[in-house]
């Protein structure tokens, strides 16, 4: 019979629902939402940045969580190899700024239909608005339409990252309940809630080029880049790529500091040196009208605030403590970290089923012969920049084309 049932029409299980395939097996995908790739459609700001064009040690290099577990996986489907595969079936690709790839169109649209094309080549028989609701050893899918007999299972539902695309941890359940072990889960690739008031303030304000480093006792974070302000804390690429590294610190409650450097190219001095040529040239003005130039509008009543300088204190009487103490400002804008925001909001799920209960060479389970697993659903996750989608596609496309060869055999 050959047959595989493949769980999750994202683009983990619809890549491998059509290797399968094209190996000679007999495949069924299921997916519970009305169309296929919903979450697709949301990544890249609906523009889908489908993998990084980099080397597999640039891959590995990004990947946070368990990088060994897929060397095999990124071997099998590497960057080059994927772009490949899009390009051959009539999907032109382009590399823009750090290495992130889109298709031409930039319509996250063309991802889907391209894979959804690929499948119906090879005959894949996709059924929508099918809910399983248990898996059985042996293997017998139950869903809400019909109970499905397979030779292998191929568990790709993601995480719990947007809910509302379906991702509400299904497979996790499955797997539990198959004998396999889940590490805990947290949102990663998430906005930042902090606990100062006055960034409500700024909501909507971006910087560009400032320097974040969140600290407990050590850094734990040092990056340059742009960020965001929210109605309640942090977000932007800065932001998402630190909260990879500090969720679960701050699951647990752990007592995290960002700093944020308004001027990441000019040293303590050279900052220094910089507000007193402006305190020159202004220097009968009141302190509250010197800053134009140095700050963004919307920002220099919260600085004057924070500095507590009086705002119509004349420049030319601001003390060097001040002025000091008015730069350290602008090297180190503190924030309090409280917490991530929700998995509503988190671009990728950290955690997941544990890499150690699985074949990195086949991605099939090392406690039950014939069930695979693949994409967000494993403890495996990575920064923004394409790389989680070339993880979903690589372990996708091993799981896919391991399982057609185990029910060759079996």
């Amino acid at each position: 019979m050959r047959h595989i049932v493949v769980i999750g029409g994202g683009p983990a299980g619809m890549l491998a629902a059509g290797i399968a395939a094209q190996n000679g097996a007999r495949v069924t995908l299921l997916e519970k939402n009305e169309k296929l790739g919903k979450k697709l459609y949301i990544t890249g700001k609906g523009r889908c940045n489908l993998t990084n064009n980099t080397d597999i040690q640039g891959l590995l290099s990004q990947t946070n969580s368990n990088p060994r577990f897929l060397q095999s996986a990124f071997h099998a489907l590497d960057a080059a190899a994927l772009i490949s595969f899009f390009e051959e079936q009539d999907t032109p690709l382009k590399t823009e700024r750090g290495g992130r790839v889109f298709p031409v169109s930039d319509k996250a649209d063309d991802i889907t239909k391209t894979l959804t094309t690929f499948m119906r080549r090879h005959n894949v028989k996709v059924e929508l608005n099918c809910t399983v609701e248990k898996i059985v050893e042996g293997f017998s899918v139950y869903t809400n339409k019909q109970t499905y007999a397979a030779n292998a299972v191929i568990i790709a539902t993601g995480g719990l990252s947007y809910p509302s695309t379906g991702c509400t941890g299904d497979g996790f359940k499955f797997a539990k309940g198959l004998g396999h072990s889940i590490a805990p889960t947290f949102p990663s690739l998430v906005p930042l809630q902090v606990a100062e008031p006055w960034v409500a303030e700024l909501e909507g304000l971006s910087l560009r080029n400032v320097r974040c480093t969140a600290k407990t006792t050590k850094t734990l974070f040092e990056e340059t880049g742009e960020m965001l302000f929210t109605r309640n804390g942090i977000s932007g690429p800065i932001i998402l790529r630190a909260s990879a590294f500090l969720t679960e610190k701050l699951a647990q409650q752990e007592s995290i500091t960002m700093e944020i450097d308004l001027k990441p190219a000019l040293s303590h001095q050279q900052l220094d040196t910089r507000v007193l040529r402006d305190f020159a040239a202004t220097q009968n003005k009141n302190f509250a009208n010197t800053l134009d130039d140095l700050l963004p509008k919307r920002l220099i009543d919260i600085i004057i605030t924070l500095s507590q300088i009086p705002p119509d204190k004349k420049v030319n009487t601001i003390t060097k403590q001040e002025r000091q103490n008015l730069v350290n400002l602008l090297k180190a804008l503190p924030l309090t970290l409280i917490k991530t925001t929700s998995y509503k909001e988190a671009v990728i799920t950290r955690g997941g089923v544990a890499v150690k209960e699985i074949n990195p060479s086949t991605m099939m389970s090392k406690k039950l012969p014939g069930l695979f697993f693949a994409g967000e659903v494993l403890d495996v996750d990575a920064m923004t920049g394409g790389y989680n989608l070339q993880i979903a596609f690589s372990t996708g496309y091993l799981a896919g084309k391991s399982a057609a060869k185990y029910t060759e055999i079996y």
